[in-house]
């Protein structure tokens, strides 16, 4: 969900890549259902989603590498020590972990992705200078 987002975030802005993978990701799978029925009333269609598994190269060919959760943050410095500086969690300014919705109720993708909204609202304000010159 957060790269639907953030990729329909920065539509207008060429150049910028964004991409996703997990740390156990359920390789080659789609985006859940309930995902992608979530995204898919905000006009973003998750139905090409696969799923992918992080590398270091990954890693390494990206400038800001957003987790869901602090030991996510962790897991992926200790697979890329050198990223230490460019991985952040998604809710590092308010403070919170986005929890992992996969096989639970719907009420549980809906919270996740009200705080992913929220933290990409958060990196938005703090990277490009609040309201008016931000990412829509």
């Amino acid at each position: 969900m957060a790269e639907g987002l953030l990729r329909a975030r920065l539509a207008g802005h060429p150049g910028l890549s964004v991409g996703s993978a997990g740390l156990a990701a359920l390789v080659g799978a789609p985006a859940d259902p309930t995902a992608q029925e979530l995204l898919r009333v905000r006009g973003i269609d998750l139905a090409g989603h696969r799923a992918r598994q992080i590398t270091p190269e990954m890693v390494a060919a990206h400038d800001l590498v957003l987790v869901m959760e602090k030991e996510h943050e962790w897991e992926v410095v200790d697979l890329v020590p050198e990223a230490r500086g460019k991985v952040h969690r998604l809710g590092k300014f308010g403070g919170f972990d986005v929890p992992d919705p996969y096989r639970r109720p719907r009420a549980a993708f809906e919270e996740a992705l009200a705080l992913i909204e929220r933290g990409l609202a958060d990196f938005e304000k703090v990277l490009l200078g609040g309201a008016g010159r931000g990412i829509r």
